[in-house]
């Protein structure tokens, strides 16, 4: 394991940190309007139970702030380096998907 990997599993995040980590393990976040980030396509749904479709569950974003604090810690990564970091949609790293597994 390379040193910048191993310094990014030891690092302590914070709850909103968390759970923007744990979005982008569920896809690419991309730039949304209002610095927000969430997955391409984002829509909201209802949950499977509730066949009346009364209780929407809102979109899940991460603001821009957090994506660049994960990204400064190694746990998310830019998918296309050739544009701007606030343009690029980013993608979780192997150090973000082990830091996930050891504190879960």
């Amino acid at each position: 394991m390379e040193k910048n990997a191993a310094a990014s599993l030891t690092v302590e995040l914070t709850p909103t940190q968390v759970r923007g980590l744990k979005l982008a393990k569920d896809g690419d976040l991309f730039p949304q309007e209002g610095k927000k980030w969430t997955h391409l396509d984002a829509q909201v749904t209802y949950a499977p139970s509730d066949r009346f479709k009364e209780r929407p569950r809102a979109v899940k974003t991460a603001t821009t702030v957090t994506v660049n604090q994960l990204r400064e810690h190694g746990l998310l990564r830019e998918l296309n380096p050739d544009v701007d970091a606030s343009e690029s949609a980013h993608g979780i790293t192997m150090a973000g998907k082990i830091w996930l597994l050891k504190h879960k």
